[in-house]
């Protein structure tokens, strides 16, 4: 895919129905120096899609889309962003919700932190974090099945089900993305998982999620239990896989690196940390 030469970092974003979301969002990464913008959309009955044209238009060479035919589910559609991803010459590939849930300014930051790490998670839970507008139940639904997940799993993250993260380029490269499965939101928890076991490095930074304004929730009974699911599955695959695989230069690394303190503190934290004691 041709994209802007002077961008290292590509966001992956797909839609569904966020046509109230999507010019704002799109805006709002590209105020960042550095990253382009694929829009991976599912056919919105609402035109989202043709939005996204509109954009792509007014900023060429830093916003592609990809037009499916029809809602084929998120894990998939973040899977085929990806794919397009590898394809481009990007050494940062990002991810994040269209409904403005994940704030674009932490990008630059998240970046920062993959100088350090191969993997990095904006985490709702990791000390630091905070969440605005969201309903009790919700947050409660979503700290549980992601403790629940790290329990089974024994990944060692605060937020595996969130879906704000980087990675770098190697990553994607490593990781047979043919082998996930998972079609909905559980894609997170199944790519996690698969990072972990390859041995990869994590970064957690704390992020402050913002429940949608606009637009309906496509949380389901039916993404809980496919969640559910997976995670029981994924266990039982590492149970008869046996040990785990580690990329060379890992060793005597910690599994997780927690980025603590308030959001605006964050990317101090990363530049002092990756300069070292001796810099």
């Amino acid at each position: 895919m041709e994209h802007d030469r002077g961008a290292s970092s590509l966001v992956v974003i797909p839609t569904y129905n966020e046509v109230q979301n999507l010019t704002l969002l799109v805006n709002r990464v590209l105020k960042n120096e550095g990253f382009d913008v694929l829009v991976i959309d599912d056919n919105s009955p609402d035109r989202t899609g043709e939005v996204a044209d509109c954009l792509a238009e007014q900023f060429p060479g830093r916003i592609s889309v990809l037009h499916r035919d029809a809602k084929l589910g998120l894990g998939s559609a973040i899977m085929a962003g990806l794919r397009q991803a590898l394809r481009g010459e990007y050494e940062y590939v990002f991810q994040m919700d269209a409904d403005l849930s994940h704030d674009p300014a932490v990008l630059p930051a998240m970046r920062r932190a993959l100088d350090r790490a191969d993997i990095v998670v904006g985490s709702r839970y990791t000390p630091g974090a905070s969440a605005r507008r969201r309903a009790h139940h919700r947050r409660l639904l979503s700290r549980l099945g992601s403790m629940y997940a790290g329990a089974v799993l024994r990944v060692p993250l605060s937020d595996l089900t969130g879906g704000f993260r980087g990675y770098r380029r190697h990553v994607l490269q490593a990781l047979d993305l043919s082998q996930v499965t998972s079609r909905g939101y559980a894609v997170q928890i199944e790519l996690n998982h698969r990072c972990y076991q390859a041995g990869f490095h994590f970064a957690e930074l704390p992020i402050t999620f913002r429940e949608r304004a606009w637009g309906r929730s496509k949380m389901s009974l039916g993404i809980v239990f496919e969640a559910l699911l997976v995670v029981a599955t994924l266990r039982w695959r590492s149970m008869r896989g046996g040990v785990a695989r580690f990329p060379e230069g890992s060793a005597g690394r910690p599994p997780v690196e927690r980025f603590g303190g308030r959001a605006a503190k964050v990317q101090e934290a990363v530049e002092q940390r990756s300069m070292g004691p001796h810099s």
